[in-house]
């Protein structure tokens, strides 16, 4: 960690005047807070009253360095000044210091015995405090320093320019429902990245779209990139660098694990597959991993047509209940007012499993995947069958009926894409417009008819086992302990989600 990373110029403050070393110490406290390093300055100062209490940090030869860990510290930082005139700061060799700098160092980790340690080294040279004692402007001051660690430190100024001047490490944080989960992950590894010193720039991909993106030129010149995500995200553009790729829930808990394996070189390089480039993931994913971010990719997409279509619906009850009406078959719908709501809802609700089948299929195959995945859910919803394709007198497959015509429509396509590879370049332009969503379109149809009778059994054996629950008084406990455990179990995960269908289904 180099001193001027430390050390900004407006940390600075050349030829003042102090009465005593309380005065010093003051001055250098509120250049601390100037800078923005500190969350108390009354705390950190604090600490270093506390500190010279055991000893004075003044180390000889006109100089001092006044150090605290603490609490009250955002990250580690420097803050210098020169007191022409000296000021009496209790030194051992009995002379007025004239350069102080000021540690400010986080509780976790040792910072400021690198930077003393460093520092010392530094400074035993004479010619070189003589220098910064001279320094006329705060950027004088910086180019003395870093002159200095340069020549004392050869091994750094090997390091690639683009690194120091650009950003180390590059991250990428994405949950289901893009909001809690997305940002602490973002916030997490920032926090971690200034504690160690290291660069970092976080794009969050979150209920709002993707923010703080990064540009081509930060890829070419980062170390590499880490991808803490519950879902698909745009991987091709990381082709050829070193990629890290875990789940969310890493990036919350084990920031400082994740930002060494890309600083110390124990990512993997990536490799981008040009025919699906858009939804491949980093090779170091195990099969179980990529299923579940196909999974995710699709309950993430579903989840807002289940929450608002549901409260519609909810409304639309509690408008009927409020007028009295008799709860009926008709009930939710026996007022004008309650019958827009539910039919409202019921148009949004509707939507969820072709929407969960469609972005399943697509995380998997890319654009060709979409309209297989979401014909699958619509024929899963439907219970479609050959003797009856509209399935009229069907029994819907549901949520699994869904979830297989998504895996299976999304990995047929891939198989589809790559035999259609041999195909005449001249044919290049209509296979994303005829010949994939044909194709598609017929296998799908075929599988769907084929499987929707036998998921059709299971989803009904599912659905009447929790609605008898729910209407048996002696099962209301049992199903609401199975209801939460689903909620609480995985980490806003698929079980977690399911409970957004299971809960219409008992009512």
């Amino acid at each position: 960690m180099r001193i001027t990373d430390l050390l900004k110029k407006q940390g600075i403050s050349l030829g003042i005047s102090a009465k005593d070393k309380g005065d010093v110490i003051d001055k250098l406290v509120a250049l601390h807070e100037k800078c923005g390093n500190l969350k108390d300055a009354a705390a950190y100062k604090e600490g270093i009253l506390k500190r010279e209490e055991m000893g004075t940090t003044a180390i000889g030869m006109e100089v001092a360095i006044p150090h605290a860990k603490s609490e009250a510290v955002k990250a580690p930082a420097l803050t210098a000044v020169t007191v022409p005139d000296g000021v009496n700061y209790d030194a051992p060799d009995g002379a007025d210091c004239k350069l102080i700098f000021m540690i400010a160092a986080t509780l976790d980790g040792d910072v400021h015995l690198e930077v003393l340690a460093r520092m010392m080294q530094m400074l035993m040279d004479p010619d070189f405090t003589a220098q910064l004692k001279a320094a006329k402007t705060a950027d004088e001051f910086l180019n003395i320093i870093d002159a200095k660690e340069t020549e004392k430190f050869p091994e750094e100024a090997a390091a690639p320019a683009a690194a120091q001047e650009g950003y180390r490490v590059l991250a990428v944080t994405a949950c289901p429902t893009g909001i809690a989960h997305t940002y602490m992950a973002a916030e997490a590894l920032a926090k971690a990245g200034e504690e160690m010193g290291i660069t970092i720039k976080v794009e969050t991909n979150g209920s709002g779209g993707a923010k703080n993106v990064l540009t081509a030129k930060e890829i070419a010149e980062c170390d590499g990139i880490i991808i803490a995500a519950d879902k698909s995200v745009d991987t091709a553009r990381f082709n050829g660098k070193p990629v890290f790729s875990t789940k969310v829930a890493d990036g919350i808990h084990k920031p400082e694990e994740l930002i060494k394996k890309i600083v110390n070189g124990e990512a993997p390089v990536f490799h981008s597959d040009k025919a699906a480039s858009a939804s491949e993931d980093a090779g170091n994913e195990s099969a179980g991993r990529k299923l579940y971010k196909h999974l995710m990719n699709g309950v993430s997409h579903m989840l807002p047509f289940v929450v608002a279509g549901g409260i519609f619906i909810a409304i639309a009850f509690l408008i009927d209940a409020a007028c009295g009406a008799p709860q009926d078959g008709n009930f939710g719908s026996a007022t004008p007012v309650a019958a827009w709501f539910k039919s409202i809802g019921g148009i949004a609700f509707n939507f969820m499993l072709p929407i969960l089948a469609g972005f399943i299929a697509m995380s998997i195959a890319d654009r060709p995947g979409l309209l297989v995945g979401f014909v699958g859910g619509s024929l899963a919803a439907a219970g479609s069958t050959f003797a009856d394709p509209s399935g009229a007198n069907g029994v819907p497959s549901g949520f699994l009926g869904a979830l297989l015509a998504g895996f299976i429509a999304g990995w047929l396509m891939k198989v589809v894409m790559k035999a259609c590879e041999k195909l005449p370049r001249a044919l290049e332009g209509i296979k994303p417009v005829l010949i994939f969503p044909l194709v598609g379109l017929g296998i799908v149809g075929v599988m769907m008819c084929a499987v929707n009778p036998i998921m059709g059994i299971i989803n009904k054996g599912m659905t009447d086992g929790v609605t008898a629950m729910s209407k048996n008084p002696a099962m209301i406990v049992p199903l609401c302990a199975l209801l939460a455990g689903m909620m609480a179990i995985d980490m806003g995960g698929p079980f977690n989600k399911a409970t957004h269908l299971t809960i219409p289904q008992a009512r």
